[in-house]
């Protein structure tokens, strides 16, 4: 019997939920994911669910908001200038777009309203202020 540490590369496969039961993510149709342990490429509560686990065995986890992609935070919604974008652009609601930072860094945004000469936009995480829950399948230690 071996069971995962903190530093193991393991493979999973997982559906994540919202406390409603909508589907937001899952391995479901493709390879599962790959991650090494405590390695800081999954969210905290996720990685902390499969320390501990055997090959075969199947976690169900509620994550908090606060160990996934943290509260929401309101200084991250802003509006921008329509003209700052090239003509023809569509404000789809909902979409995501990129902007660049002042050293260039690309930096996700969703749009999420418009008025004539502004584009309101929200640079939260799309799960920011969300719990979480997951059923995580542990298929392989490498």
């Amino acid at each position: 019997m071996s069971v995962v540490k903190n530093g193991d590369t393991v493979k999973v496969n997982y559906v994540g939920t919202l406390d409603d039961g909508t589907v937001f993510d899952s391995s479901e149709g493709r390879e599962p994911l790959e991650f090494t342990v405590g390695g800081g490429q999954v969210i905290k509560g996720f990685d902390d669910a499969v320390d501990g686990m055997d090959i075969g065995d199947t976690v169900n986890v509620h994550i908090p908001s606060e160990e996934a992609y943290g509260p929401r935070q309101d200084e991250l919604t802003f509006n921008f200038p329509k003209e700052r974008f090239p003509d023809g652009f569509e404000f789809t609601e909902g979409a995501q777009i990129h902007l660049q930072d002042q050293d260039g860094n690309p930096v996700p945004v969703t749009i999420t309203g418009s008025t004539e000469d502004e584009v309101e936009l929200d640079a939260n995480h799309p799960m920011a202020g969300k719990d979480l829950n997951f059923e995580i399948t542990l298929i392989d230690i490498i």
